[in-house]
């Protein structure tokens, strides 16, 4: 069957996990962003805990995607809970690492003038650090996304929601000729989500950050 062809078959599939991913994805890099940007915001100015929570985050990232899905999978069971829950792990290391970055880029000049002005240690910090970092965090956020729309599609072992479903469902069936186009549906469908959400973030970050910081 042409590939084309079998698109339009399977296109209200293509929608339904379309959104599915699309939300499973946007739910964890939500989650990711309030507590990444939360433990960056606690540890910048302190070097120990700082580490700490940089090497704890990167440790994440090295548990194999099929291993942690399985070990979650005991936890949560089946469904989206454990997808939502690694891909949260997953999802802290970019977002911690440059929200540090970006609160620690800030001209020290520009803080100590507002701590001149007044400003108490929380609103230096939402009125002065944060917006002028907020560029770095983003781009973090937008990593993050990018990388977590990938493994996503792993989730579908433990029964999780989008595009896995036709990979592996392609992958289970090798050797059909209808093998090949479920992988390439999957694969495709991905890397459409992957440009849609970049676009987003461009035109949030464009529209989120002061014309002068740009």
């Amino acid at each position: 069957m042409d590939f084309l062809e079998f698109l339009a078959k399977r296109s209200d599939d293509m929608v339904e996990l379309g959104l599915e991913h699309a939300a499973v994805v946007g739910i964890s890099v939500l989650l990711a962003a309030v507590i990444g940007v939360t433990l960056g915001v606690l540890t910048y100015q302190r070097q120990r805990p700082r580490e700490l929570v940089l090497a704890a985050t990167g440790a994440m990232l090295t548990v194999p995607s099929f291993a942690l899905f399985i070990l979650l999978l005991g936890v949560f069971g089946l469904g989206w809970t454990p997808v939502v829950v690694a891909l949260t792990m997953y999802g802290l290391m970019p977002i911690v690492r440059n929200t540090v970055a970006g609160l620690n880029s800030v001209d020290p000049a520009v803080v100590e003038s507002a701590r001149g002005m007044g400003l108490t240690r929380w609103q230096r910090l939402l009125r002065i650090e944060l917006p002028l970092a907020w560029p770095v965090i983003i781009t973090g956020i937008r990593v993050t996304t990018l990388v977590l729309l990938g493994i996503a599609a792993i989730g579908y072992i433990v029964n999780g929601p989008g595009y896995g479903e036709l990979i592996f469902t392609g992958l289970h069936r090798v050797g059909t000729p209808v093998a090949v186009n479920l992988v390439l549906a999957g694969t495709l469908g991905v890397i459409i989500l992957a440009i849609v959400y970049d676009l987003v973030f461009y035109a949030v970050r464009h529209l989120t950050t002061s014309r002068g910081v740009r």
